[in-house]
């Protein structure tokens, strides 16, 4: 099962999206959202992805600012790249750049021979969330199909098609 998109939205799945995440911590969100992936055909091993995420987290904080975390890993734990979306039930403290709290969370796993592909999401997931209007729409969500749809038409706005 090994795919190549550079599409964000064709890597989640309402089952992969969740709206309303518990945790008061970093550490409870991150475990949560990883949880996200559990029964994903592409997750060989869940608590290798999960050390894998953890272990880059402890690195450098995935706070990138703006009220997102973009916690990432690169592993053989999975065989293709796999994401989950969340947003949080409330604002949760994550050592973020700009010392403000994140209510969004992208979680982004890939395989190690998957690089290019990783950076290149990592890109694109930025330069979708940098936009304000979208991440408000997003906190405005209220179901995974809602926020499934919101990335599929921010994406179609994005340039690099």
């Amino acid at each position: 099962m090994q795919t190549s998109t550079s599409q964000i939205h064709q890597l989640l799945v309402p089952e992969t999206i969740r709206v309303g995440l518990p945790g008061h911590t970093k550490e409870e969100v991150l475990n949560h959202l990883i949880d996200l992936l559990r029964g994903h055909p592409a997750v060989r091993d869940l608590e290798a992805v999960r050390q894998a995420v953890l272990a880059r987290e402890r690195m450098m904080s995935t706070g990138v600012g703006k009220g997102l975390g973009l916690p990432h890993a690169k592993t053989p734990a999975v065989t293709t790249t796999v994401a989950a979306f969340a947003i949080t039930a409330e604002p949760v403290e994550f050592d973020a750049i700009d010392q403000q709290p994140v209510r969004l969370l992208f979680l982004l796993v890939g395989p190690e021979a998957a690089k290019s592909q990783h950076i290149k999401l990592l890109s694109r997931i930025s330069r979708l969330m940098n936009r304000d209007g979208f991440r408000t729409r997003l906190l405005e969500a209220r179901t995974p199909e809602e926020v499934l749809h919101l990335f599929e038409e921010g994406e179609s706005q994005l340039v690099d098609q």
